[in-house]
């Protein structure tokens, strides 16, 4: 955990030190978070799918700074270890190696736009220029395993009530913003009553993006709508 949170660190540090690069990343996300919405805009307005809907937008997709929360998780490693069960410390250790993957392929897809704007044809041409399907890939797999993790949380009874015990002792030991994530996902996938069908609609919506993004025409692409099933903002 404390590795990928250093990853994380070190993109924050290229961004810092590259000139332009940390507003073209931040171009980047808020387009993603955009594309997100409109992808998945019917599992966001459902009642059983819309909270799962909503975490994955704002906790995974998001173009928010995480740097206070990333820097709280790194200092107070040893608590979380000693305060949560395993079962969630691998959930949290997932979703650390997940957002470190994530900000290294948003660094990438930063450092090839030519300008700090994004339409649908310049973040094709990024994702083509960076050249990382393979990360791609993976980023996809470790979401939706993130996905599971969190759904066979849901399904240890005691889990949730354990969860909100330790709220107290979680705030005390600075670990406040932590323990908002998990209840929060805990929560939105509980909700569900099995995640099947959201994770297999989100996986499946995510591969044929992904593919359609490294074997697009970037010149073919229309503002609303390109080859190959590719729908973009």
């Amino acid at each position: 955990m404390l590795e990928d949170l250093g990853r994380v660190e070190a993109e924050r540090a290229v961004r810092a030190a590259t000139p332009g690069l940390a507003a073209k990343v931040g171009a980047i996300k808020r387009y993603q978070q955009r594309r997100f919405a409109m992808s998945y805009a019917s599992l966001l307005a459902s009642e059983r799918y819309g909270p799962a809907a909503s975490f994955f937008l704002e906790e995974l997709y998001g173009p928010q700074d995480f740097a206070q929360r990333d820097a709280q998780f790194s200092k107070v490693v040893p608590s979380i270890v000693r305060l949560f069960p395993k079962s969630v410390l691998d959930t949290v250790a997932s979703l650390a190696g997940l957002h470190a993957l994530s900000e290294q392929l948003d660094t990438a897809t930063g450092e090839a736009l030519e300008s700090p704007t994004v339409d649908s044809r310049t973040y094709v041409q990024a994702w083509q220029r960076c050249g990382k399907p393979e990360m791609r890939e993976r980023q996809i797999a470790m979401t939706i395993n993130l996905g599971h993790a969190l759904d066979r949380l849901t399904r240890k009874p005691m889990l949730r009530s354990s969860l909100r015990m330790m709220r107290g002792p979680a705030v005390a030991a600075g670990l406040g913003e932590l323990q908002r994530l998990l209840e929060r996902g805990f929560d939105a996938f509980g909700a569900m009553g099995g995640a099947k069908e959201f994770l297999a609609t989100v996986e499946g919506q995510e591969r044929r993006l992904a593919g359609s993004l490294f074997a697009a025409d970037p010149g073919a692409i229309e503002q609303e709508s390109g080859p190959l099933g590719l729908r973009l903002p």
